[in-house]
């Protein structure tokens, strides 16, 4: 069996910058597993749970460790309750791209939207960046992700975004009796139980990382 191939730590980190609430934890997941699939290491600041560290002192130091960063700043309706925006993703965005500013190499970034150009009309500032479109499509989010560090790979391909569509969607029917494996409840996983069951299920399939 051929060995699976992977990325070295500093090579292989992604930086994930979007919402973490219920109704974005379906796309939220998509986008881990395609980076997990496709052979990196998602990041985010719900990995470390620590309460003497300033929130923002977490952010910025996953931020300079990862070579890669996602932004998805598709989240702009008001909040129903305090008739409010989400500010956050944006202000995570400009904070990556104001430290990009001073490095001789500015890290890859790839930036998300609900639609095409939508961005022009609330971050403006933003203009001439690639934006990609996901229409609040899980499958078609995991699609750019994939497009997207494809072209940061040397020497392999990744599979393709159908390939790896399905892929999650195995994943996912078989995530049940894999949470009942571990004795634990859907009410109660974490982004940490998450990503040790997604990524111990890819190591025994082997089915994830690059394919020739």
């Amino acid at each position: 069996m051929k060995p699976k191939q992977t990325l070295p730590p500093h090579l292989g980190e992604v930086f994930i910058n979007c919402p973490f609430d219920a109704e974005y934890e379906p796309l939220f997941r998509a986008l881990a597993f395609a980076i997990l699939a496709c052979g990196f290491k998602p990041r985010c600041a719900l990995e470390i749970d620590d309460s003497s560290e300033v929130r923002l002192d977490k952010i910025f130091r996953l931020m300079q460790s990862c070579r890669l960063s996602l932004h998805d700043i598709s989240r702009t309706e008001l909040d129903a309750v305090n008739k409010l925006p989400r500010f956050n993703m944006p202000f995570e965005l400009g904070l990556f791209l104001g430290m990009g500013r001073g490095l001789k190499k500015p890290k890859p970034t790839l930036i998300l939207d609900a639609e095409p150009y939508r961005y022009q009309k609330f971050i403006s500032d933003i203009a001439g960046q690639d934006i990609r479109a996901h229409a609040g499509d899980p499958l078609k989010a995991m699609s750019q992700v994939r497009n997207w560090l494809n072209t940061h790979v040397s020497n392999a391909a990744l599979m393709g975004g159908v390939a790896l569509s399905r892929l999650y969607n195995e994943f996912t029917l078989e995530l049940p009796s894999r949470l009942k494996h571990a004795r634990l409840e859907p009410s109660e996983i974490t982004f940490v139980d998450w990503m040790r069951l997604a990524n111990r299920w890819l190591g025994l399939t082997n089915r994830g990382g690059r394919v020739g």
